[in-house]
């Protein structure tokens, strides 16, 4: 591998655990000022400093993100639809790999939609990114998106969605947990992080989501509402980086969780 592809790897799965807390505020690029992300400043300072890297777009790391932080960046690069549109997963490539590199991205992100009309499109798009990324040194994550007219999140479709993208080149994939979650760990021979999804009932719910991906696999989250959409988004991160990268158990980290939200 490559030093600057295998130095921005580093910097997102540290090597000391070999696992990563990714923070996921893109949501935004669909979806407007989501609840608690109104204002993405506001939302990303208390956190930035328990992430491992932050998954944003570009908009939102130059108006809202210090260019003093070193948390390194997962920037999003696809996108071109709207929750109100006809359909989500009709996305295209909608920044540039010279400017992922004139931010310092230490990785791009795009989401594929495999099973829907645009199967191809977004398939071919990772292909063509991940082209420019091995030009530029820059590992791509392919997130396995499902849109709203794709629900299935079981281990044979995110097994079949998670080992195209990684047979497309992708460095990292961004899926769903599920039932049967290590067929598709087994089945994905590059690192596999979850994606948090909808906010969860209760945090303990959100805890318990991570130890059973970690124990299966995962070598980490890219979480995103389930922290910040959390009445104490700062003892949430921490709690999840005990269960990531300490070992924690579910309860030792909802124990830690309980413990932080009383200090702040």
């Amino acid at each position: 591998m490559d030093w600057g592809m295998e130095n921005r790897l580093a910097r997102i799965i540290k090597p000391e655990s070999g696992h990563t807390v990714m923070l996921a505020v893109d949501h935004g690029y669909f979806l407007g000022p989501t609840h608690k992300l109104e204002n993405p400043r506001r939302t990303i300072e208390p956190l930035l400093t328990y992430a491992d890297s932050i998954m944003l777009t570009r908009g939102i790391l130059r108006s809202s993100v210090k260019a003093t932080a070193s948390t390194p960046i997962v920037l999003r690069v696809s996108g071109g639809t709207s929750i109100i549109g006809k359909s989500l997963a009709d996305e295209g490539i909608t920044t540039s790999l010279e400017e992922a590199v004139r931010l310092n991205a230490a990785a791009v992100a795009l989401s594929i939609f495999v099973g829907t009309e645009y199967e191809r499109q977004t398939l071919l798009s990772l292909s063509k990114l991940v082209d420019e990324g091995e030009k530029y040194g820059m590992p791509v994550l392919a997130v396995t998106a499902v849109g709203k007219e794709l629900e299935k999140r079981d281990a044979r479709f995110l097994s079949l969605s998670s080992r195209i993208a990684a047979e497309l080149g992708a460095r990292m994939v961004k899926t769903y947990y599920c039932e049967n979650f290590e067929k598709v760990v087994d089945g994905c021979p590059v690192p596999i992080v979850i994606a948090g999804g909808p906010k969860l009932a209760t945090e303990l719910d959100a805890l318990q989501l991570t130890y059973e991906a970690i124990q299966k696999g995962a070598v980490g989250v890219d979480m995103g509402r389930n922290i910040w959409q959390s009445d104490h988004p700062v003892a949430m991160i921490r709690a999840i980086r005990a269960i990531v990268h300490e070992n924690a158990t579910v309860k030792e980290a909802s124990d830690l969780f309980n413990r932080m939200k009383k200090g702040e």
